[in-house]
């Protein structure tokens, strides 16, 4: 399976028509992270890759800063309970550039607590947001956040949380992506993999350095749809290099 067809798929992951498609996974009992290799043979590379992901960013190469190019305009349009996470679903025509490409925003979802850590430190909360370039190339920007003021944007979203896995709930207000994004968009970049099965390399990894924050009422309704913690652990970078930009 190609990391573009896993893309999809996890976006389509509650449609019936895709719900015999692929064995089921979860984040805990017999189909959690350390069992999902075993699951199907599309999902080997979840035990057998290198270049996995998350990861624990440190010891980061320094390099000259290079903000992220972000084009975030458009209100997403629904928010749809998946099961494994609580997913975003967007108008196709935001995007971010890089390496003078144009990855267009497909969709971004939360885990909790955060898949990524930085030194070792785990956030309450992190968001991906999956693009995907003219060829299929995937890149996922990620955001952490930490516990503080609530975030409005977000609330937007918690507002039209749906409880039960498979419904989609049309988002009311109009949504600020960027409200969702911290004014700083310098970064860690790495290749890394999908963080869910079945764990397709080849991706292109932009953490934001800053975080951004919700409050502790909205972490505790997201962990209270979800009822467990949705974060694979952090994967051996197997020298790879962490660059940060």
């Amino acid at each position: 399976m190609t990391t573009t067809m896993a893309v999809l798929m996890l976006s389509a992951s509650a449609h019936p028509a895709f719900a015999n498609e692929a064995p089921h996974w979860s984040y805990d009992g017999d189909a959690a992270p350390q069992n999902w290799s075993k699951l199907s043979p599309d999902f080997h590379l979840c035990e057998q890759g290198k270049n996995q992901s998350p990861v624990d960013i440190k010891d980061a190469l320094q390099v000259h800063p290079r903000p992220l190019k972000v084009s975030y305009e458009l209100p997403p349009v629904n928010v749809i309970n998946n099961g494994h996470s609580v997913q975003v679903n967007v108008q196709q025509g935001d995007f971010v550039t890089l390496d003078g490409e144009k990855f267009v925003l497909q969709q971004f979802h939360f885990h909790s607590p955060s898949e990524n850590t930085l030194d070792g430190k785990s956030f309450p909360m992190e968001a991906h947001f999956v693009h995907l370039d003219s060829t299929g190339e995937v890149a996922v920007v990620a955001v952490m956040f930490e516990t503080g003021k609530a975030n409005p944007e977000l609330e937007k979203i918690w507002q039209q949380m749906p409880e039960h896995i498979g419904e989609t709930l049309a988002l009311k207000d109009k949504v600020s992506l960027k409200g969702l994004l911290p004014k700083d968009t310098t970064h860690y970049r790495f290749s890394g993999s999908l963080t869910t099965p079945p764990c397709s390399e080849g991706v292109r990894w932009l953490v934001l350095k800053q975080p951004v924050t919700l409050s502790e009422a909205q972490l505790e309704k997201f962990q209270h749809t979800r009822q467990h913690a949705n974060n694979r652990p952090v994967q051996n970078l197997h020298g790879r290099t962490i660059v940060a930009e």
